[in-house]
C-alpha cells in the first residue's frame, strides 16, 4: 500500500535568523541559511513561498521575534493554504525549552508541518522525548555561551574598558595591544565638554539649560524634537563618571575605577556636578508649560482625589473666563470649574497671613549671622585645601614632565602626555571651583531672606512663573490641595514660616550660650556702626 505524501499541496516558508554580523558574514547569515532552506524544500517537491528573516537573539517567549509573529500571521492570514516551515537548524527554531514545546504546539495547531535538514521531527513519544532534551541542551548551551560573554566582558569593564555600546563625543578605535578603546572626538573635547563644564560652574544652572545648549550645537542631529524631550539623556550624561576618565558598573559589581580613555572633564569636575544635581533645583522639574496667565497650574491638587488641578480658558458669549479644575475622570469634581480669580486671590491671602511674626526679626538675624559665619569658614577651609591640593598636582606635573622627557619609546612618552593633561584638568577644574564663593554680599542676602520670610507676597508678586514655582517649594513642603467650598486646607501653612518659628519656640536649654553670645555681639557692632 502507497502513502499519501505529507507535503502534497503544501507551500514552504523558511525562516531564517542570525543573532551577531559575525554569523552573517562567517557562512551563516540569512542568505546561507535561506539557500540551504530552499534547496531542502526543493528536495521534496513543495515551492518555496515566503522567507521571514530575522535578527533575533537569545532564547524567551517566541512573540518577542517580529519575524516570527509575522510568519504566524501570515498563516492565519492564509486559512485555505498549507504550509511548511523549514529551518536551517534546531537551534533556529528555539533555545529555551518551554517556548521550543510552546512554538511546537503554535504550529502544530495551525497544520503545519515543520521540517529542518538536519533534524526529523517525530511526533511519536520517543520522538518528542529526544526533542525536548535538544531543546534543553540548545538552553543549556545559549546560558552558558551568555556566561561567558558576561565573564569576557567584565573583565575588560575590570581591566578599565568599556564593554558596551560607544558613547557620544567618542569614537572606538581598535587597538593592536588593548582591542577596542573609547577615544574623544571633535565633538566630545568642545561641545560636551563645554556643557558639563558649564553645569559644573553654573553658568548652565538646569539641566534643561544644558539640553538647550547642546540642542542648538546640534548634539542630536536630525530631530524634530524639543530640547525638554532630551531632559532623561541630559541626566544620565550628567551622572556619567566615564566623561571623567573612570569607568563603573554596579549592575556587575563593578565598582568606580580608572579607565583606559581619557576623560573629557576632571574627576573634580564630575563630582561639582554630581553635588549640584543632589540639590533640589536641579532635582525638581519645573514644567514646560507653566504660562503667566496660569501661575498655579501644577501646584495645586485636587481637595477630592489628590490629583493636580490644570487651568484653562473658556469662550462664553460676550468675552473669555478662566478655570482651573481637576482633570481625573474618575474623581466626582472632574471638570467642575473653580474661577482663577478666586483660586489666586485666596492664594495671596493664604501668602499674606503667613508673614513671619514681627518678635521674630532679631531672633532671624542673629541665626542668618551664625550660618552666614559657618559658611564663610567652611569655604576658607575649602580653599585651603584646594590650595593644598593644587600644590601637589602642580608638582605632580613638574614629575611626569621630567619622566616624559626621559621616556625611552613612544608608548611611554603617550601615556605620560595623557596622566600631565588629565593632571591640568583637575588644577583647572579647582580654578573652577574657587570661582565658587560668597558673591553676593552679606547685607544682600540676608535683606532677600528676611524678605521672602516676612513678606512672601510682596517676593511672590514681583517674580516671574518660573520663579514663583521655585519660591511656592521654598515656602510650601508640598503642592497645596484647594476646595471650592473652604479654600486652602488651614494646615498648608507655609512650611519654612513654621519651621523657623517652631525653631525659636524650643526651650533655651536646647540652644547652646556659646554659639549665640558671639553672634549677638556681633550683632550689637554691627547696629553701633549704622
Amino acid at each position: 500500500m502507497q502513502h499519501a505524501n505529507p507535503y502534497a499541496d503544501r507551500y514552504g516558508l523558511v525562516y531564517a535568523r542570525v543573532s551577531s554580523k559575525r554569523q552573517e558574514l562567517e557562512g551563516h547569515g540569512r542568505e546561507s541559511q535561506e539557500e540551504r532552506c530552499k534547496g531542502d524544500l526543493k528536495s521534496i517537491s513543495v515551492p518555496h513561498e515566503k522567507t521571514f528573516p530575522d535578527t533575533y537573539t537569545g532564547g524567551g517567549d517566541f512573540m518577542d521575534r517580529p519575524a516570527m509573529r509575522a510568519m504566524l500571521a501570515y498563516i492565519d492570514a492564509n486559512p485555505h493554504k498549507k504550509y511548511v516551515v523549514i529551518f536551517d537548524d534546531l537551534k533556529r527554531f528555539a533555545r529555551d525549552t518551554i517556548f521550543h514545546l510552546k512554538l511546537r504546539s503554535a504550529f502544530k495547531a495551525r497544520g503545519v508541518i515543520l521540517r529542518c535538514p538536519n533534524y526529523n521531527f517525530d511526533d511519536s513519544p520517543e520522538g518528542m522525548f529526544v526533542e525536548t532534551v535538544l531543546a534543553a541542551g540548545n538552553e543549556l548551551d545559549r546560558h552558558q555561551n551568555r556566561r561567558q560573554v558576561v565573564q569576557k566582558m567584565k573583565a575588560r569593564l575590570d581591566m578599565g574598558f568599556w564593554a558596551f555600546a560607544g558613547k557620544r563625543g567618542y569614537d572606538i578605535i581598535k587597538d593592536s595591544v588593548r582591542g577596542k578603546v573609547h577615544v574623544a572626538n571633535v565633538e566630545g573635547k568642545t561641545t560636551l565638554r563645554e556643557a558639563l563644564e558649564s553645569f559644573a560652574s553654573a553658568k548652565l544652572q538646569r539641566k534643561i539649560d544644558v539640553a538647550r545648549f547642546l540642542y542648538n550645537r546640534g548634539f542630536w542631529k536630525k530631530s524634530k524634537r524639543t530640547p525638554e524631550h532630551f531632559i532623561d539623556e541630559v541626566t544620565a550624561i550628567l551622572r556619567d563618571v566615564f566623561h571623567a576618565g573612570y569607568i563603573e558598573y554596579p549592575p556587575w559589581g563593578v565598582a568606580r575605577r580608572k579607565g583606559q580613555h581619557s576623560g573629557i572633564i576632571s574627576l573634580e569636575t564630575f563630582e561639582i556636578i554630581e553635588r549640584r544635581l543632589q540639590k533640589e533645583e536641579t532635582r525638581t522639574r519645573v514644567r514646560i508649560d507653566v504660562s503667566p496667565e496660569f501661575s498655579l497650574r501644577g501646584l495645586l491638587l485636587c481637595s477630592r482625589c489628590s490629583n493636580k488641578l490644570t487651568g484653562a480658558n473658556s469662550k462664553g458669549r460676550s468675552k473669555s473666563y478662566s478655570y482651573y479644575y481637576c482633570i481625573e475622570k474618575s474623581c466626582t469634581l472632574y471638570a467642575k470649574s473653580l474661577p482663577k480669580e478666586r483660586v489666586e486671590r485666596d492664594f495671596c491671602n493664604l501668602l499674606k497671613s503667613n508673614r513671619l511674626k514681627a518678635d521674630m526679626s532679631e531672633l532671624l538675624e542673629l541665626t542668618f549671622d551664625r550660618v552666614w559665619r559657618q559658611e564663610v569658614q567652611d569655604l576658607k577651609q575649602q580653599q585651603v585645601l584646594s590650595q593644598h591640593r593644587r600644590v601637589e598636582l602642580e608638582e605632580k606635573v613638574r614629575g611626569l614632565t621630567d619622566l616624559a622627557r626621559r621616556a625611552r619609546s613612544d608608548e611611554m612618552r603617550s601615556a605620560y602626555e595623557d596622566q600631565i593633561e588629565q593632571t591640568l584638568k583637575e588644577i583647572k577644574s579647582i580654578a573652577i571651583e574657587a570661582k565658587n564663593d560668597l558673591g553676593v554680599p552679606y547685607r544682600t542676602a540676608l535683606g532677600k531672606s528676611a524678605d521672602v520670610l516676612k513678606n512672601p507676597i510682596k517676593i511672590w508678586e514681583k517674580v516671574d512663573v518660573a520663579e514663583k514655582h521655585r519660591l511656592f517649594y521654598f515656602l510650601f513642603e508640598k503642592r497645596l490641595a484647594y476646595s471650592k467650598e473652604d479654600g486652602y486646607r488651614t494646615a498648608n501653612e507655609l512650611s519654612s514660616t513654621r519651621l523657623f518659628e517652631s525653631f525659636a519656640d524650643q526651650n533655651s536649654d536646647d540652644v547652646d550660650p556659646t554659639g549665640i553670645e558671639p553672634v549677638a555681639s556681633s550683632l550689637q557692632m554691627r547696629r553701633s556702626t549704622k
